[in-house]
């Protein structure tokens, strides 16, 4: 479901796949091939919410952001996992949140990162590119490898390749 927001409409560019009870409202835009998948919420009501092509937004995930301080920017090739939470912080290109993690206000994750499962990214932090993150608080591990870095684009392409599955259904 997508809804207005005292007037601005979400603007989700055709190819993307909006599972059903997913819900879009106000000052969202999401670019071509992305997804948002099964009772996930995308709420851009008092920021805006920008999302990238071909990321994936996974169920029961929350996309929100901070009334009048910070807005949410979600890069490209992004997988968020499941029941994640991104709230009014930066996630660059090709990044993978995993399950259950929460990133907090203010916080910069660098492309070509992932955040593990369970993590807590506290407000302001900033990583920078290229880093494993993990634990609560969150800090860098190590620096990603060359399969974790073709495995985050794996997953994003995998995710494109079943949202068209879905939308065919």
């Amino acid at each position: 479901m997508n809804l207005p927001f005292q007037g601005t409409k979400p603007k989700i560019h055709e190819s993307v796949f909006v599972a059903a009870g997913a819900q879009i409202i106000g000052d969202v835009e999401i670019a071509e091939g992305s997804s948002i998948w099964y009772n996930t919420v995308v709420r851009g009501d008092v920021h805006h919410i920008r999302i990238g092509k071909n990321t994936n937004i996974q169920d029961l995930s929350v996309v929100h952001v901070a009334a009048n301080k910070y807005p949410t920017y979600i890069g490209n090739d992004v997988t968020v996992g499941h029941k994640a939470l991104v709230h009014a912080c930066k996630v660059g290109d090709r990044c993978l949140i995993g399950m259950g993690a929460i990133i907090m206000d203010g916080a910069e994750i660098g492309d070509d990162s992932i955040v593990a499962a369970g993590s807590l990214v506290i407000e302001g932090k900033k990583f920078p590119a290229g880093s494993l993150i993990m634990g609560s608080p969150a800090k860098v591990v190590r620096e990603i490898r060359d399969n974790e870095r073709a495995w985050i684009s794996e997953s994003a392409s995998n995710y494109s390749e079943l949202a068209k599955q879905h939308m065919s259904s």
